[in-house]
């Protein structure tokens, strides 16, 4: 059963708050008697890992569990073979359907255990059946840029969730921290400024375009320290 659509009105100023009320309101997601699901979406950079993570941790693993849109990327030989490559993290370089038909199954709820992919930043791969996700665990969070995108495949994602956040930083915060975590994992400053400028940037250009569809469009004014 397909959970209730995003509300009609389009949010324009974004909400500030704390990771502290974000996760009362995922608990009440918690309570809802039933499993549900969270999304958490914005721009590359956005803090979409860094909330996830947090919430999940707040609530604890009896409760809620993340399973990340990140896990699709297709591989880079796959990417290189559909000459993708130098776009990957675009909409078009993601297993859509595949994201689709693990909300679905998870939504189900039938399997005792399910096993998810998860992106490693570090390897800039997916690993395959790395996040078990127990059927008893009420909570699924799942985060990425194109939860609330209106296109092919992507378009049945909205309706799986119960809620999603769209997380808007500011654009100089978004950009700052987008520099950052790519020379964390390996770019040169110059290469990592291009890189979110560039391909990043028309990405976030894109993800901008669903901001309407989201339940909330949230500022946090907790500072975290950045997901892995």
């Amino acid at each position: 059963m397909s959970a209730t659509p995003a509300p009609a009105a389009t949010p324009v100023t974004p909400v500030s708050c704390t990771v502290e009320e974000l996760v009362e309101r995922a608990r009440r997601l918690v309570d809802a008697g039933r499993r549900t699901f969270l999304g958490i979406t914005g721009a590359p950079g956005a803090g979409k890992s860094t909330l996830a993570e947090a919430v999940v941790a707040a609530l604890g693993p009896d409760q809620a569990v993340l399973v990340g849109m990140d896990g699709f990327h297709l591989r880079d030989d796959e990417l290189t073979r559909l000459d993708r490559r130098e776009r990957k993290g675009a909409i078009d370089t993601f297993d859509a359907a595949g994201y689709v038909h693990l909300l679905e199954r998870l939504r189900a709820r039938t399997d005792a255990v399910v096993y998810a992919p998860v992106f490693d930043r570090g390897l800039e791969e997916s690993i395959g059946s790395a996040q078990p996700v127990r059927a008893e665990v009420p909570l699924v969070v799942t985060e990425g840029n194109y939860l609330l995108a209106d296109a092919g495949d992507w378009a049945r994602v909205r309706g799986l969730l119960d809620e999603c956040w769209f997380l808007e930083p500011g654009e100089d915060v978004r950009v700052d921290r987008l520099v950052a975590r790519h020379e964390r994992f390996g770019r040169s400053p110059e290469e990592a400024y291009a890189r979110t400028v560039g391909s990043d940037g028309r990405n976030a250009e894109l993800v901008a375009t669903t901001r309407s569809r989201a339940d909330a469009v949230l500022r946090l004014t907790t500072t975290l320290a950045p997901a892995s």
